[in-house]
């Protein structure tokens, strides 16, 4: 099959992987652009871009695809049998839907209907779900409403789980049955399944200020949030004027009083919250690197007693 591979990420670049390793004709490959990172502000490339690169494949990465006459000409003119579509990070317009015969395919790291839009992962983990999944389908004109080909069994969750190790392993979930909903596509004997629109539930764009922990809420609401945004926008709070973030952190059997109230316990970081405690176990002090708590706290002996969030 010819296919145009659209992603960004590393879990899409294993998706794009896949396909190659399964012997179809990958005519061009569309990530983002290249983004200023690190404390130089190099200009770094997506991990799909060079891992298309390194297989000396075709890569564009226009700034936009809507109203973009060039891209669309040049979609049509590869002549593709289908659009295959993993963590692009942009949505991409009717006008390029119409281009495939074979339409648009797609990974979404949920089981639709539940959790369409753009934090599946990060939801299901804040929820306190049970499970998890991954569903390939065709895109449409909706956010995540298109039919579905195919999806995996449930995932069972531990109540352990971080957002992006989740989200990597439901990836790669969805790259291992990538290649036979492909052949089923391409051979009819695969159906596409409407979604029942009355059991959907969407997801919402995370914005920084959701990683702030509020000390009054209960401590599994805090623990989910600690798991659940990493690593963005991850958790943070304040002390003593400074920004610190919580890299990792558990549930704790302390008694604690007060919401936010540091209590050291046998070298143990524990802190109230509304109901129960949170045990810190990875800190980072604005401007400084991230430590364990207990090395923390032997640097910051005043940490003890202190009040979080003030």
């Amino acid at each position: 099959m010819r296919i145009v591979f659209f992603g960004s990420p590393p879990e899409a670049a294993a998706s794009l992987e896949s396909l190659i390793a399964a012997g179809h004709d990958i005519a061009a490959v569309y990530s983002q652009p290249d983004r200023k990172s690190g404390r130089g502000r190099n200009k770094t490339a997506t991990p799909v871009k060079t891992f298309a690169t390194q297989n000396d494949l075709p890569v564009f990465t226009p700034k936009g695809l809507r109203n973009n006459v060039e891209e669309l000409e040049r979609l049509t003119e590869l002549k593709a049998d289908a659009f295959v579509v993993v963590a692009y990070g942009r949505i991409l317009p009717v006008e390029i839907l119409q281009v495939p015969p074979m339409g648009v395919v797609n990974i979404h790291p949920s089981l639709l209907p539940k959790y369409r839009g753009p934090s599946p992962v990060v939801t299901a983990i804040l929820e306190g779900e049970d499970t998890a999944g991954v569903t390939i389908m065709l895109l449409d004109e909706g956010m995540d409403t298109g039919p579905i080909l195919a999806q995996s069994t449930p995932m069972w969750l531990s109540g352990t789980e971080k957002g992006a190790a989740l989200q990597s392993a439901l990836f790669k979930e969805g790259a291992s049955m990538l290649p036979n909903v492909l052949k089923g596509l391409q051979e009819g004997s695969l159906a596409p399944q409407p979604q029942d629109d009355s059991k959907a539930s969407v997801t919402r764009l995370l914005e920084r200020s959701d990683g702030e922990i509020d000390w009054t809420s209960p401590a599994e609401r805090i623990d989910r949030m600690i798991r659940a945004y990493d690593p963005w926008p991850g958790t943070f709070t304040s002390w003593n004027g400074k920004g610190l973030k919580v890299l990792d952190a558990q549930i704790s059997s302390a008694s604690v009083y007060g919401a936010g109230v540091v209590v050291v316990d046998e070298g143990r970081v524990n802190v109230g919250t509304g109901t129960g405690s949170i045990e810190l176990k990875k800190v980072q002090l604005e401007g400084r690197q991230a430590v364990a708590a207990a090395d923390f706290l032997r640097g910051q002996p005043d940490f003890d007693g202190a009040t979080l969030g003030t």
